[in-house]
């Protein structure tokens, strides 16, 4: 089973830490399927070195975008050996054409249904050349195999999934094409999801679901099991559900530190042009001021050029961001990933530059921009990552909050992030990633507020407006 490595993750100009983070869990979650007596062995190109020199009667490569080209050197490679080759992942589902030119068998959708379907006609000598998810459930499926990761050479190996999908169907979003025909956000049973959060150890968790706060009754559970497990985690969800109910809350209780938030634009006709109906109407400053009450960092992620976007996109959400403090921002030029309405539309209006995918990794500008200059789209997606994260503006950022130890924590968390690169590269090549995790555990330790006598102590620093 091989994860190739993405073509970004290789450029010796981006950063090694931010493809060290998690294992392959979806290649470690179809391992689970296969027979006790079956060897496996799980590659990850974004930490290791490959070794495809050996004769498996089966390869199993997951492939993405940016890693397609690379995946069907690969997938040729081991054919040309007689090798069974699968092919399956985002990419393969939305260009299945493609792909079935570099396999033996290719897989549309997620697999937890069609993988073990497989394996049983593989084995009687009947595979079928396309197998596409049809029931979508994951209700049943068997522990993942995590003996087969190499917990030492990942920052977060406790990552994990406990639900499908996503509620929503932004035209840009990659996933949408990959649950096509079928539900496209589902659950876990929370007792197995709780099990499962048992068998990791250590404190930290990352959830990497699209949307952990989803389904309002499978995570208000969820967080309830989680009490007095004494983790402390991270995840991704929606500004509509942190600003409905208390699920929020009940998430900070079970020890929520660090929310992903698909803010995407700060212009609410881009957001109706998007199908971001998740986020229209929608107050940011509420829901950020909740978060911040909770003592929950914000990773805030922002989408530049789409149609209504000016030249002045860049500075405005960069000023926006470090006013409201978010902890960290990820910013995105446009891309229009096949299987996207997005793609679909530009692929109409031909707009779409060229059909390179190793470039489609939202730092270059694929597509024919309307408001801005292409040059001014990269430039402006470059500066900003430039601007937020300077000394300056992460200082400013870390004092609008009113709790010092949260102060503390805004400044390490985002300074540590972008602004240590020799340090972090020094640390994957030496091997001991894994020995930064208590590190990354203390600083996303409880921050409450300051309290005496039921009043809140004002931050030591005013907040710079």
């Amino acid at each position: 089973m091989i994860l190739p490595a993405l073509t970004e993750a290789k450029s010796p100009y981006w950063r090694p830490i931010k493809y060290s983070l998690f294992p392959p869990l979806g290649l470690a979650t179809l391992a689970a399927y296969c027979n006790d007596d079956d060897e496996i062995n799980l590659q990850d190109e974004h930490v290791e070195e490959l070794f495809i020199e050996d004769e498996p009667d089966i390869v199993v490569i997951q492939v993405y975008i940016t890693n397609a080209f690379r995946s069907y050197k690969i997938a040729d490679h081991y054919r040309k050996k007689g090798t069974y080759v699968c092919l399956g992942g985002l990419h393969v589902t939305s260009l299945p054409e493609e792909a079935a030119l570099h396999a033996d068998s290719i897989f549309l959708g997620p697999g937890e249904e069609c993988w073990p379907r497989f394996l049983n006609e593989f084995k009687n000598g009947i595979a079928q050349k396309t197998y596409t998810s049809t029931q979508r459930t994951i209700e049943f499926i068997p522990p993942v195999r995590r003996d087969l990761i190499k917990r030492h050479l990942y920052l977060v190996p406790n990552s994990i999934v406990v639900s499908r999908g996503c509620p929503y169907h932004c035209d840009f979003c990659y996933k949408d094409a990959f649950f096509e025909g079928g539900k496209s956000f589902y659950t876990q049973k929370v007792d197995a999801a709780l099990s499962e959060i048992e068998r990791l150890p250590g404190r930290h968790l990352y959830f990497l679901d699209d949307h952990l706060l989803g389904n309002q009754k499978f995570a208000s559970a969820l967080f309830d099991g989680m009490q007095g497990m004494n983790r402390v985690f991270q995840g991704a969800s929606t500004i509509d559900a942190i600003l409905r109910g208390d699920l929020i809350e009940k998430a900070a209780g079970a020890g929520m530190r660090s929310v992903f938030i698909g803010f995407e634009t700060l212009n609410p006709h881009n957001l109706s042009q998007s199908n971001k109906k998740q986020n229209i109407g929608k107050n940011y400053k509420e829901a950020i001021q909740r978060l911040h009450s909770l003592g929950i960092m914000i990773n805030g992620s922002f989408v530049f050029g789409l149609d209504d976007d000016d030249k002045y996109v860049f500075d405005r959400t960069v000023e926006w961001g470090v006013e409201n403090g978010l902890t960290t921002s990820t910013y995105h030029i446009l891309t229009p990933y096949p299987g996207t309405r997005l793609f679909k539309q530009m692929e109409q209006e031909k707009r779409i530059l060229h059909y390179n995918w190793d470039l489609y990794d939202t730092r270059q500008v694929v597509y024919q921009t309307k408001s801005i200059t292409e040059w001014e789209l990269k430039k402006g997606y470059n500066k900003a990552y430039k601007d937020f994260y300077s000394w300056r503006n992460v200082f400013r950022a870390s004092i609008t909050h009113d709790n010092f130890k949260h102060i503390i924590k805004h400044f390490t968390y985002a300074g540590g992030w972008k602004k240590f690169e020799p340090l972090w590269n020094f640390i994957i090549k030496t091997k001991g990633l894994n020995k930064m995790l208590p590190l990354l555990e203390a600083v996303l330790s409880k921050a409450n507020k300051r309290t005496q006598n039921g009043k809140i102590f004002p931050s030591p620093f005013p907040a710079i407006a």
